[in-house]
């Protein structure tokens, strides 16, 4: 299950073309920009609207425990997509920027039906 959330994330970053975006859930740009003309056409994925980073020492115990689980179950080729997809992504690159992050940092991401793109890092150490 949880592969297939990273697959469909690595799907839905280079077709998210959606210009709003935030640092967290609460808060959203003022002003959307027109879709990038060379982007393809959506094929159901969710846009982006809003993007949230949570860093792994900021989350529950449980919800820690769930994400180190799926970090441990997945391949050195969907960190590889994963990170690829984020860099694609100037929205998403932009977000991490303003948080003194890199696709590097990232270790699990979702994007639920609504266009939340969650984002969990780990600062380096």
């Amino acid at each position: 299950m949880r592969k297939m959330i990273v697959l469909a994330l690595c799907a839905a970053f280079p077709l998210a073309t959606s210009a709003v975006y935030a640092q967290t859930a609460t808060q959203t740009a003022p002003n959307a920009a027109a879709p990038s003309p060379e982007a393809p056409a959506q094929t159901g994925a969710p846009q982006i609207t809003t993007i949230n980073i949570v860093d792994i020492n900021e989350l529950p115990d449980a919800t820690k425990t769930q994400v180190n689980d799926a970090v441990a179950q997945r391949s050195d080729e969907d960190v590889k997509k994963l990170r690829s997809s984020i860099d694609k992504s100037p929205e998403v690159t932009s977000a991490l920027k303003e948080k003194g992050l890199t696709s590097e940092a990232v270790v699990i991401a979702s994007l639920d039906s609504k266009g939340l793109l969650t984002l969990v890092t780990k600062k380096p150490s």
